[in-house]
């Protein structure tokens, strides 16, 4: 036991394993901000114009499920400002559909239909499980070529690498974000999610959930 844990074998094996995988998580995280380089916006003036709009989910509120969470209001009030200005004519709302006890399609599908945008302009991804399945299911289920993502700036940055490595012309725009201390959690998540995010699409090749038949949004 003491051989398996002594300070030599920490310092000749263990250590430089472990300041290896520190330094991948790092290029994980510089490669994906480096592909997203003039593909964000954050002034919808900016933004070009998609015929559909990819509003990655989220749950609404927070783990007492009363106070809403604030990424999934700035991410409806950002799909809302894009439909609004016309710079995107459907909305493509992704997420999980209950497997946690709540619905975020529903939820977002609800919240629009109330801010007055029309159940023509709604189009819901039922699987969109993970950011992986909700990008790869836009161009293969739903028929697009091109399409602005919608989310906060780090979670579109990820989606926007995803959207490259299947072809997908993609720009993204970012909602509001929170503030550090209520996006503290999710800095270490984004990085570790980037991490497996390279293990998907370069070592495991993983498929969506589900594909299924073609849903072409016209």
């Amino acid at each position: 036991m003491k051989k398996l844990f002594s300070k030599k074998l920490f310092l000749r094996l263990y250590l430089p394993i472990i300041i290896l995988f520190i330094a991948f998580i790092f290029y994980c995280s510089y490669a994906v901000e480096k592909n997203a380089e003039g593909k964000t916006y954050n002034n919808i003036s900016d933004v070009p114009y998609h015929h559909v709009g990819l509003l990655l989910g989220t749950c609404k509120t927070t783990h007492d499920r009363k106070t809403i969470n604030p990424f999934w209001k700035y991410r409806l009030e950002a799909a809302y400002e894009l439909w609004k200005a016309k710079k995107i004519d459907k909305i493509l709302i992704s997420g999980d559909i209950g497997w946690h006890g709540y619905n975020e399609l529903q939820d977002f599908y609800e919240a629009f239909i109330a801010l007055g945008v029309p159940d023509s302009a709604l189009v819901c991804d039922f699987t969109g499980f993970r950011t992986h399945d909700s990008v790869i299911r836009c161009k293969k289920v739903f028929g697009q070529k091109s399409v602005t993502i919608i989310s906060q700036k780090f979670h579109n940055e990820r989606a926007l690498f995803i959207a490259k490595y299947y072809g997908l012309d993609a720009v993204g725009y970012n909602a509001k974000d929170v503030t550090f201390k209520e996006g503290l959690y999710n800095v270490v998540r984004e990085k570790l999610a980037r991490l497996l995010m390279f293990g998907d699409l370069y070592v495991f090749h993983t498929k969506p959930h589900l594909l299924g038949r073609k849903i072409i949004i016209k």
